[in-house]
């Protein structure tokens, strides 16, 4: 099967299908007639696996170790247990740190909800965000840790 016909098997997109194949996930032969990458029935039940586990939070990192494991005759069972028990104390943490940045966000709603808005002639950029400088300590750690999370152009300070 083509490109196209193993994403909809596998009910997700070409870019899916190409960026796996590319990682070396998926192994497709060339056709010689047209030089068409054909994927086959051991490639869909890899990519079924791979989207399995990407929806269960492993990384594209994990999945191949998972498979490299898998092909070598060893039963990855054990490493997945790890890797689920780690990445679940790493989202149980997000989490809270989510629920710390939401609570602070309301509260600095809450205060600003009757501030003027208004040009700062002393160089300062907002007033909103300045008053808050009292709990920039707090705010610091969620920030540095999960830059790349809140914005795609990198933060710099």
């Amino acid at each position: 099967m083509r490109v196209t016909d193993l994403a909809r098997r596998a009910d997700t997109t070409t870019e899916t299908v190409r960026h796996y194949t590319d990682l070396g996930l998926l192994a497709p032969r060339r056709n010689s007639h047209n030089g068409y990458r054909e994927y086959g029935a051991e490639d869909l039940r890899r990519l079924r696996f791979a989207l399995k586990a990407r929806s269960l939070g492993f990384t594209l990192s994990d999945v191949s170790e998972l498979m490299s494991a898998s092909g070598a005759g060893q039963t990855p069972c054990p490493r997945v247990r790890d890797l689920i028990e780690t990445r679940l104390g790493e989202v149980e943490e997000r989490i809270q740190e989510l629920q710390a940045l939401s609570q602070r966000m309301r509260q600095a709603m809450a205060a600003w909800e009757n501030t003027p808005d208004r040009h700062l002639a002393d160089g300062r950029v907002c007033g909103l965000i300045d008053s808050f400088e009292r709990i920039g300590e707090e705010v610091a750690p969620v920030v540095r840790d999960h830059r790349e999370n809140m914005t795609s152009t990198p933060i710099r300070g």
